[in-house]
């Protein structure tokens, strides 16, 4: 059996992948497709999105137990079917006990991916990708700080600011809002005003976007405040303006409740500005610990700081790691 080829870096990782079929199951929900599409398209592929849809009896006991038969491979109509790809990434509960499924049903011909902690142990793929601020741990499991995600040097370096620059700084706000830990309190939405036109006060220009987690009273709260103080703030119309953002601003200024919406911001090796909201959680915490030991973050207090670091990118690497352990798997089975 002849070993498998070293994969050193990027630019080999995509050739050695070239022309492999992909699926990326999820149950649909942005926040899964988002690592997912961001590993393949690090690596050049095309991922065929398969949406799995199990009925609430089967859903409450995932990811331990079975998938719904009505989306076995077998079935006609079901996101299983048929011919299956060379690799299957899982991202989300659900897709976890789908993802095992695929293994079985293909002979284990598929080199299976999962990312995230998967709550059922990292038997449960040939490959894991598990944050750091995780616990899961394992042969086949990968650790990383930060998240993988699209926002690709490539990309970045093509996305083009909507505003007209004035001379002035820019401080890019990236605002999430209600989360399953966090939420956007009324004195949080006073204390970023404040701590806003007290930059602005210090020569700073705004320019910003809301997310769907966004309060509306945040919306317009920091609309007129744009509108006031010769800012821009994006009112829903259009391409959202996330890439510019993060591509153009000077300092980034993120809300914590988001470590993908972090994971971004540190990605372009600007300042990234932590703006806390009312709540906790020991892994966010954790994450944020990372990012300020790493030189990447502080918190945002007010007065915009301008420092530099290497962007924090793991997205390239854990793409690297999969290509690696793809062939490896492939070289177990002597199809290399």
């Amino acid at each position: 059996m002849a070993p498998s080829p070293e994969i050193r870096s990027l630019a080999e990782a995509r050739e050695a992948l070239a022309g492999k079929r992909v699926w990326l199951v999820t149950d649909g929900k942005m926040g899964d497709l988002v690592p997912g599409l961001g590993l393949t398209e690090r690596l050049g592929l095309e991922a065929e999105s398969r949406v799995v849809a199990s009925r609430r009896i089967f859903t409450a006991f995932m990811p331990w137990g079975p998938i719904d038969p009505r989306e076995a491979p077998g079935v006609a109509g079901s996101p299983l079917a048929p011919p299956f790809p060379d690799i299957a990434i899982g991202v989300g509960r659900r897709a976890a006990s789908y993802i095992r499924h695929l293994k079985s049903a293909s002979g284990g011909r598929i080199f299976t991916v999962f990312l995230r902690d998967p709550r059922s142990g990292a038997r449960i793929a040939d490959f894991l990708w598990v944050p750091l601020h995780d616990r899961l741990r394992g042969p086949n499991v990968m650790t990383t700080l930060t998240t993988p995600h699209r926002f690709s040097p490539e990309r970045l370096a093509s996305a083009v600011a909507p505003w007209t620059p004035d001379g002035r700084p820019v401080l890019g706000l990236l605002m999430g809002g209600t989360s399953k830990d966090f939420r956007f309190s009324p004195d949080d939405e006073m204390r970023l005003i404040a701590q806003l036109r007290q930059a602005i006060g210090e020569g700073w220009r705004l320019a910003g976007t809301p997310s769907r987690r966004t309060p509306q009273s945040v919306t317009r709260a920091l609309s007129t405040l744009c509108a006031e103080t010769g800012g821009w703030f994006w009112n829903g119309e259009g391409e959202n303006p996330y890439p510019a953002l993060l591509a153009r601003s000077d300092a980034l200024l993120v809300t914590m409740e988001s470590t993908n919406m972090l994971g971004e911001a540190v990605a372009t090796g600007r300042p990234v500005l932590g703006f806390r909201l009312t709540g906790k959680s020991r892994k966010l915490d954790e994450f944020w610990r990372g990012l300020v030991g790493a030189g990447a973050a502080r918190l945002f207090q007010g007065r915009p700081e301008r420092y530099s670091y290497e962007p924090i990118d793991a997205t390239g690497i854990i793409a690297v790691e999969l290509a690696r352990r793809f062939l490896a798997h492939r070289a177990g089975q002597g199809q290399i």
